[in-house]
């Protein structure tokens, strides 16, 4: 740089033209050759996946596009149960292959997700190791203590009757069978769309009790359609889910509620043979009826409509919150 200053500034009475030139001058006073290509700005590309690595996009930007996947697989599904409607005899292989449409519209978006997160699919609650595992037996006999002792109560009072068996032979064995496959798909189906992936990423915006409470809502709502149910049974069936909430907050897991959801729909349906949500099962085990004022009966809801459900769920989150004082969950 130095050279260069004085070979400009230094005065000479030559002819700039036919100045010998140095060296060292004609190297510095030389533009080195430019690169165009090298001049050129890089722009990286992104990659498909670069607005889920290390949860960039938005939970709730991403909870709409699970909404969304599943909304399209729910109208695809109700396409497919129209045209087996007419395919396939018997409301209840309908019943099973509709369920088991629904978990896969629950569950499929979140696979999908979980991909594109870059987290495996067991972080939104379902992890593998937990089937058929403790926490599940553990939820099924929380779930037939629970509802034995509601139906006891019942009992006691008066509003629940057993008349006889309605079910004999092998149609006791068919029957329990198939309704215990059936509830099972359904813990499963409303577990994970309401505390699965759900819960998982609305907890990042708005913490895990507010979003518990705020789905608890939805898994009322979504009782609204079946067939009897009364305002008790709506409310019912939020505070059950809010529960099942605090059941996913100790364990780390949804396996718990899932065994306790099944076996409160298997006993409630087939063992105890009452209406479950406004709505009675066909091949249940016993000719009941419940007597007495809906208050306590439940009415048409079923035992899910009676005020002694919520005595039920009280001493459920007293029992459970003292022997699983842990919390597990993490929405990472």
């Amino acid at each position: 740089m130095s050279v260069a200053l004085i070979a400009i500034f230094v005065t000479d009475d030559q002819n700039p033209a036919e100045r010998p030139v140095s060296q060292d001058q004609a190297l510095v006073e030389s533009p080195a050759p430019v690169d165009l290509e090298s001049e050129k700005p890089q722009v990286q590309e992104p990659s498909p996946t670069y607005l889920f690595e290390n949860a960039e996009l938005r939970p709730l930007a991403r909870l709409f596009l699970y909404g969304s996947m599943a909304a399209v697989l729910y109208f695809f599904l109700n396409l497919l149960m129209y045209y087996l409607g007419g395919k396939i005899e018997g409301s209840l292989r309908l019943e099973m292959i509709a369920e088991v449409g629904l978990l896969v519209v629950a569950t499929a978006p979140a696979v999908v997700l979980a991909r594109l997160e870059g987290r495996p699919w067991g972080a939104y609650g379902l992890p593998s190791s937990g089937i058929l595992g403790k926490l599940f037996w553990s939820g099924i006999a929380w779930g037939l203590v629970a509802i034995s002792l509601l139906m006891l109560a019942l009992e006691l009072s008066g509003a629940y009757h057993v008349e006889r068996p309605a079910l004999h032979g092998l149609r006791i064995l068919k029957f329990a069978v198939y309704w215990g496959g059936f509830f099972l798909v359904v813990g499963l189906f409303e577990e994970f769309l309401m505390r699965g992936y759900s819960q998982f990423t609305l907890s990042k915006t708005l913490g895990f009790w507010p979003s518990a409470l705020l789905l608890s809502v939805g898994f009322a709502v979504i009782h609204l359609d079946n067939p009897g149910e009364t305002a008790r049974g709506i409310v019912a069936a939020g505070a059950i889910g809010f529960f099942f909430c605090l059941t996913l907050q100790r364990t780390g897991n949804l396996w718990f509620a899932v065994g306790f959801h099944a076996s409160w729909d298997w006993s409630e349906s087939f063992l105890y043979s009452v209406p479950n949500s406004g709505g009675v099962s066909p091949g249940h085990l016993l000719r009941s009826h419940l007597a007495g004022p809906a208050w306590l009966s439940g009415g048409r809801t079923g035992p899910e409509g009676s005020l002694l459900v919520f005595v039920i769920l009280v001493l459920l989150w007293f029992a459970f919150d003292r022997t699983h004082r842990e919390v597990k969950y993490q929405s990472k």
